[in-house]
């Protein structure tokens, strides 16, 4: 359900200028699907975005412009294409690069290099709008504040989300900024970064259509995962490492979909 022009204005007026183009961002607390009119043209065609489990915390995301995203990038490619964005968080080694390619277009830091301040991203690359929301690193003092970002991209009416190391519960702030996410990846070791409680809980709250997991050590964490999502989302096995999604064929309740490449042979 879209939500009528003056809904969206008066919502507008309540957001960062960042978010107040989004289609992600939700009117009604607690009610999934419910977000900002979109004014433009409605596609004929539903389009369609693949997004495949790299390994660690780095998806690829890929769109039907030709868009192909690295998140959590550390150097690590993959199977495919080049990237033209990578986005980088900078809790461990594993989570951004130095060196990345100079032909890469886009190289989105989830922090502020030079320490001004929280990293403000709004990008736009051909069918895809790339923001992001900053959270805090624990442990780091007044150089963890701001030092992490869940990037949000805004694709063929889908928003998707990637949570990033998050350290920490979101508070109403983060929610409100964030909006309504469709697909949502998520670390689920539960020590390095939030623990599994606290990460569950951010879940169910954000209630996507869609739940990837990824930062997984090892299959006990991933089963405790599992277990304590499936009380209010499906869990299912996707076969290999990618999944092709549109606006209309999201799943009707929400689906934790595990990659092969990080099942650990729990659905043999």
């Amino acid at each position: 359900m879209r939500l009528f022009p003056a809904f969206a204005a008066a919502l507008a007026a309540l957001l960062p200028a960042s978010a107040a183009a989004s289609i992600c961002h939700a009117f009604v607390e607690g009610a999934p699907g419910v977000r900002v009119a979109s004014l433009g043209p409605v596609a004929a065609v539903e389009e369609e975005v693949t997004i495949s489990y790299v390994g660690h915390s780095t998806y690829r995301i890929e769109t039907a412009a030709g868009v192909t995203i690295l998140t959590d990038y550390y150097g690590n490619d993959g199977e495919g294409p080049a990237p033209d964005v990578v986005t980088m968080n900078q809790a461990h080694e594993s989570h951004f690069t130095d060196y990345p390619s100079p032909a890469i277009r886009h190289i989105l830091r989830g922090w502020d290099p030079f320490e001004d301040g929280p990293a403000e991203h709004l990008v736009e690359e051909r069918d895809v709008v790339i923001r992001n929301v900053t959270t805090d690193i624990r442990g780091w003092g007044e150089r963890g504040r701001g030092g992490n970002s869940i990037f949000v991209f805004e694709v063929a009416d889908i928003c998707i989300g990637h949570l990033g190391h998050l350290h920490h519960r979101l508070d109403e702030a983060h929610y409100a900024q964030l909006g309504q996410l469709d697909v949502v990846m998520a670390p689920v070791d539960g020590t390095f970064t939030l623990d599994l409680p606290g990460m569950i809980e951010v879940l169910k709250r954000l209630k996507a259509r869609v739940v990837l997991p990824m930062h997984a050590f090892g299959g006990v964490s991933l089963r405790r995962f599992l277990d304590g999502m499936s009380d209010e989302f499906v869990v299912r096995p996707i076969g290999g490492p990618s999944i092709t999604v549109s606006v209309g064929s999201l799943p009707d309740k929400p689906t934790v979909m595990v990659p092969s490449n990080i099942a650990w042979g729990f659905f043999d």
